[in-house]
């Protein structure tokens, strides 16, 4: 199931164990080679510290937030040796320019959805700017789509050199 990024950032992480909420998710940690979110950064509510919560240690995510066994599965930045590259090169999906392959600048990422099972962004959604947006709206761009990411930019394909679409002919 697709989820957007406000039902999975910003959102509380609850303990199936005590049925309360243990912290808060403030940011998600995107692997940029693949798409993949490994874990989100969170708030700890009862030191106000930074924990990691793993995407393998979420059961569920429910509309009041996102499901764990219990608070022990949150873990200390420093402890996660595995993660420590992607962590180190904090990149985010939000903000990131996206163009195409023939150098046309079409917006700025504001949102993505993310399937929940494997945790990766299947779409991103970008902003065409203010006269664009509010006579075309957002464009939503598949991940198969993608053709490279950078730290400033995202590259996709030409929207209408899929093959599909083609001029007709006057005769």
């Amino acid at each position: 199931m697709l989820k957007l990024s406000e039902s999975l950032v910003g959102r509380p992480v609850m303990s199936l164990r005590t049925g309360q909420a243990v912290a808060t998710t403030t940011s998600a940690i995107f692997n940029p080679n693949n798409l993949k979110i490994e874990g989100f950064y969170c708030q700890d509510k009862f030191s106000r510290g930074e924990l990691v919560l793993l995407y393998q240690d979420i059961r569920d995510v429910i509309p009041q937030g996102i499901v764990v066994n219990d608070h022990d599965v949150l873990t200390e930045p420093e402890e996660l040796v595995r993660l420590k590259k992607i962590m180190n090169i904090g990149f985010d999906l939000i903000g990131k320019q996206v163009v195409t392959l023939s150098k046309h600048r079409l917006g700025k990422i504001v949102d993505y959805a993310t399937e929940v099972e494997t945790m990766y962004v299947q779409k991103i959604y970008v902003s065409q700017g203010v006269i664009k947006g509010l006579t075309h709206g957002n464009l939503s761009v598949d991940r198969s789509q993608i053709n490279e990411i950078t730290n400033k930019k995202i590259v996709i394909e030409d929207p209408l050199d899929s093959g599909t679409v083609q001029a007709g002919a006057v005769a």
